[in-house]
């Protein structure tokens, strides 16, 4: 059986924003017709913010934070009590400390259940700020130095990019990767992510996707690519 497996931010949403109206639409009728998975780095909240009420209902699964909370049909199924350590915190502050991109915006430590989000500008950037850390990362590749050096100092975790401002950070083995061990052997999974390179948050899910011979993975640059994919599908079947 084909199931269906995204990403949120990046993939069926713009980066922090909600769904496009007209591809919200689309994206219930193949609800109703499919089974459909989310996995973000995100909360549940900012998910459910995200994509609206009516899909997070409609979906099997909404795997935030990662796979480390787990919620079906708006109840949290199960959830990561790991936390932070102040070791970890202080690490992220120095980072922080001595980046070279100036604007600070607040909340650049976020502890979510099972993981915590790092970000140099900050959650609380307006999309004009975030765009500004975007553009100046593209071009100094912050994120993939900090990252890299992150998971040479800490064996027994595990950081990716995520999203286009932040960096996912939580246990090692509790990524995405994670949700496979909830499908059956018999399921055809096919995932559609954004950060699918070696460095980001997707990955792991598509290593383990590949690996294991389990399904198809789609490397989508936004919501409308993920949209035409779709689409054709549709009139595939």
């Amino acid at each position: 059986m084909y199931k269906f497996i995204f990403d949120v931010d990046g993939t069926l949403t713009p980066s922090r924003a909600t769904i496009d109206s007209s591809f919200k639409h689309f994206f219930i009728d193949f609800c109703k017709s499919n089974s459909v998975t989310i996995v973000t780095g995100s909360d549940f909240y900012k998910t459910e913010q995200q994509l609206g009420k009516e899909i997070v209902n409609l979906v099997d699964t909404v795997y935030c934070c990662s796979g480390n909370d787990v919620w079906s049909k708006g109840k949290q199924i199960k959830t990561n009590s790991w936390k932070v350590s102040d070791k970890v915190k202080k690490w992220l502050t120095i980072q922080l400390d001595n980046s070279k991109f100036v604007l600070r915006t607040g909340n650049h430590i976020e502890e979510r259940p099972g993981s915590v989000n790092f970000s140099v500008v900050g959650r609380n950037a307006t999309l004009k700020e975030r765009q500004l850390y975007i553009q100046w990362d593209e071009q100094h590749r912050e994120r993939e130095t900090i990252t890299n050096s992150f998971n040479d100092h800490f064996s027994e975790l595990e950081a990716k990019i995520g999203g286009e401002t932040g960096i996912d950070i939580y246990p090692l083995g509790c990524d995405k990767s994670q949700i496979i061990k909830d499908f059956s052997t018999t399921d055809k999974l096919m995932f559609f992510g954004d950060r699918m390179d070696a460095l980001g948050n997707d990955y792991p899910l598509k290593q383990a996707i590949q690996d294991n011979n389990i399904g198809s993975c789609f490397e989508v640059t936004n919501w409308e690519h993920t949209h035409k994919i779709l689409a054709v599908m549709k009139v595939i079947r």
